[in-house]
């Protein structure tokens, strides 16, 4: 499932943490039969590769695997589906969501580093063999050849990006704004760049720890805070932006209400990048509150997306080579076997 099959609030009951994978590979082998598996769980997407001898049920074990991970009724699940057994649509899809031709953000950066990461942790986890092995490693070559010979990533290519433009039309100059930035991953640093560049005037990094938070401010000229500090950053900050990966909300409507009586209800700007969320949706309800979460950008992404037009008819001739190209390699290789492989969510 995608942003375009399924809601924000669909999308991250299915979300898997990186050290809920290890088990997840174990059960796709043992519950599903798959042979090979790669897991691409992203804010905007839960996709599974796989290679399984046979077709014969596999998609039907997998969807009740997806059922029981999310704790939802099979019947509610599978209108949000798509599956791919086709080969090569399944290397099509996997080599356009690489390229970023799939992503919310059209051409945006991100995408091609969580390919490989999930790739990576799939490898570590001795889940993938020769089929996916082959089918990734020629997905992150064709993501990077459309970066380098189109302009598909020119202009606002990220979620952080977007955020970043959201505060601006909110708030317009950023030079005075206090922001607030709880989350020191990849994607929280992308923004954090973003808003260095921006001329954002002070910049404070949160993040589990205090060490992390410290070399990433350092980086960007930004302050590091304690996460114990939270209740007083919020009395401070005009904008909090949050790109953590929790399995409970890091900022809950009591807590805001606390914060906004002593804020005096003055603005709160407060964008979620987090899947499963980090903010209690009902915070967005407060007065003077401005909540927006990721599926919220979109009006700002479709700006993006007229602006790179001209460069995706470049990157989808890229791709048709990459995929044949594929498909020449994967039939030589598996000509006398029976493996199939399928993406599906």
């Amino acid at each position: 499932m995608n942003y375009r099959s399924a809601p924000l609030e669909f999308r991250e009951r299915f979300a898997f943490r990186r050290e809920d994978l290890p088990q997840a590979f174990s059960r796709l082998r043992e519950e599903v039969g798959l042979r090979e598996a790669a897991i691409l769980s992203t804010c905007n997407r839960v996709e599974i590769y796989a290679g399984a001898p046979a077709l014969d049920g596999t998609l039907e074990r997998l969807h009740r695997f997806l059922s029981r991970h999310a704790d939802i009724e099979l019947s509610g699940l599978s209108p949000r589906l798509y599956s791919y057994a086709e080969p090569q649509r399944v290397v099509r899809h996997l080599f356009s969501v690489a390229s970023g031709l799939d992503s919310m953000v059209l051409g945006e950066a991100e995408i091609l580093r969580q390919v490989k990461d999930a790739y990576e942790a799939a490898q570590a986890a001795g889940a993938t063999g020769k089929l996916l092995n082959g089918l990734f490693q020629r997905a992150l070559n064709t993501g990077k050849t459309v970066r380098s010979r189109t302009g598909i990533g020119r202009g606002c290519t990220s979620v952080g990006t977007v955020a970043v433009q959201l505060a601006e039309k909110i708030f317009g100059d950023l030079s005075r704004a206090v922001v607030l930035l709880i989350g020191a991953g990849k994607i929280g640093e992308l923004t954090l760049k973003r808003l260095a560049e921006r001329g954002a005037g002070e910049l404070r990094v949160m993040s589990r720890t205090l060490e992390r938070s410290a070399d990433l401010a350092a980086a960007y000229r930004a302050t590091p805070v304690p996460a114990a500090a939270l209740p007083a950053q919020l009395l401070e900050a005009d904008i909090a932006i949050t790109s953590a990966s929790a399995p409970v909300f890091l900022l809950r409507r009591e807590e805001l209400v606390l914060a906004m009586r002593q804020r005096h209800h003055r603005p709160l700007c407060i964008v979620d990048l987090g899947v499963p969320r980090n903010v209690e949706p009902s915070s967005g309800g407060l007065e003077n509150v401005y909540l927006f979460n990721v599926d919220d950008l979109q009006a700002l992404v479709h700006q993006c997306h007229h602006e790179r037009q001209r460069a995706l008819g470049e990157s989808e001739d890229i791709i048709n080579q990459k995929v044949d190209g594929f498909l020449s390699w994967w039939r030589e290789e598996f000509r006398m076997s029976n493996v199939e492989c399928s993406p599906s969510s």
